[in-house]
């Protein structure tokens, strides 16, 4: 199986958050390959310069290599697929991390259940 982490959960990993959970965990321990959007990077250095967010978005790159996950870039297919998204939710980066998980396609482990009327792919913890 191929994941793609919600932003929030990537930073939870890379924390070694209690938030992240036991099933979260071994979900990215059973996945062949764990992915981490650029939309996720792009995301959490807009809260890092609000002083939202404590990890500055260089650590967040370094800690993909340093994690053994892929980076996912954001393509036109990406976009093209984000625009055809019903309007569930308003948030473009979260929108987007939907879009590229349907597109690959593979799932997009997130606690964010407004997330999950977008497609099976969406998987809660």
């Amino acid at each position: 199986m191929r994941l793609l982490l919600d932003t929030h959960i990537y930073l939870w990993w890379l924390t070694d958050s209690p938030a992240l959970g036991d099933r979260a965990r071994e979900l990215v321990a059973r996945s062949d390959a764990v992915y981490v959007s650029t939309v996720s990077i792009w995301e959490a250095g807009i809260k890092w310069q609000a002083g939202k967010l404590p990890v500055p978005p260089d650590d967040l790159v370094m800690g993909i290599e340093r994690c053994n996950f892929v980076e996912l870039p954001i393509t036109s297919q990406h976009a093209v697929a984000a625009s055809r998204l019903p309007l569930h939710h308003r948030d473009p980066f979260d929108r987007m991390l939907v879009a590229q998980a349907i597109a690959e396609p593979m799932h997009l482990l997130t606690s964010d259940k407004a997330l999950e009327s977008y497609s099976a792919l969406v998987q809660i913890v």
